[in-house]
């Protein structure tokens, strides 16, 4: 007879609940620690820092600069496009996918989290973790010290401004900013 028990991976993978201590996790999580590390102890060479995100990133494209220090859960669930900076002291929480299309721009201090937890504190103290993707479209610029939410997703050609909070998903082409994040303005092409 098969096991059709699911792995806590797997739960997460799923965007399932998930034990967020779970030892294989915790082993994930040590292993992308040891390249973060890596990644943020050779803060003069681009093209090793660039090979150290290829190794940790579930994909890599061409043109990524990033200024130390970085730091992520797993790693493998981050998807990055072409021509990506990503200023210092960026902090993604990747228990879900974080994908970043081309050409953006992510400014120092921004954290994405691909999680939540739950609202009733039994289900807390088990360490159980909610994974939610967060979606960045092409050409965006996100401002210095931005925290981005488990489930959204943010529109092409977007711009968000500094210090901003984002708690729900915005089109193609606005500029938002505030805490929670609103459309200030609509960009013409």
């Amino acid at each position: 007879m098969e096991n059709n028990k699911k792995t806590e991976r797997e739960k997460m993978t799923d965007g399932e609940p998930f034990f967020t201590n779970d030892p294989q996790l915790m082993e994930d999580k040590k292993n992308a620690r040891i390249l973060c590390s890596r990644l943020n102890s050779s803060p003069e060479d681009e093209s090793l820092r660039h090979e150290l995100m290829k190794e940790l990133l579930g994909s890599c494209g061409d043109k990524i600069t990033v200024k130390p220090p970085f730091h992520c859960d797993y790693g493998y669930n981050i998807f990055v496009g072409d021509d990506l900076f990503l200023n210092f002291d960026c902090i993604f929480l990747d228990a879900a996918p974080i994908r970043i299309g081309a050409h953006c721009m992510i400014g120092p201090k921004t954290c994405i989290y691909a999680i939540g937890h739950p609202l009733d504190a039994e289900s807390r103290q088990k360490k159980i973790g909610i994974p939610k993707p967060v979606t960045i479209g092409d050409n965006v610029w996100i401002g210095g010290g931005v925290t981005i939410l488990a489930g959204v997703s943010i529109g092409d050609n977007t711009v968000i401004g500094a210090g901003s909070v984002v708690t729900k998903s915005f089109p193609d082409h606005v500029v938002i900013a505030g805490n929670p994040a609103r459309i200030i303005k609509h960009i013409e092409d």
